[in-house]
């Protein structure tokens, strides 16, 4: 819906943890290290980092266990 603040509330706060836990944190020497990188951090995002909004559970914990419990229709 236009002028809803909680649009983007999601995408942003991806990105603000990607810029401080990630982005910040290197010195890339070339795209191919960038490439490594956060192929790294992406994989540790989804599968190792827990998440508050999740109730500490890492996103692929948390599908798991939605996906388990959802009904047919899911």
């Amino acid at each position: 819906m236009k002028g809803c603040p909680y649009d983007n509330a999601v995408a942003e706060t991806t990105f603000k943890a990607m810029k401080t836990e990630f982005i910040n944190q290197y010195n890339f020497q070339s795209t191919d290290h960038l490439n490594i990188e956060l192929f790294d951090y992406v994989n540790w995002y989804n599968n190792v980092r827990p998440h508050g909004a999740l109730n500490y559970l890492t996103p692929r914990e948390y599908k798991e266990i939605f996906y388990k419990n959802c009904p047919i229709l899911c």
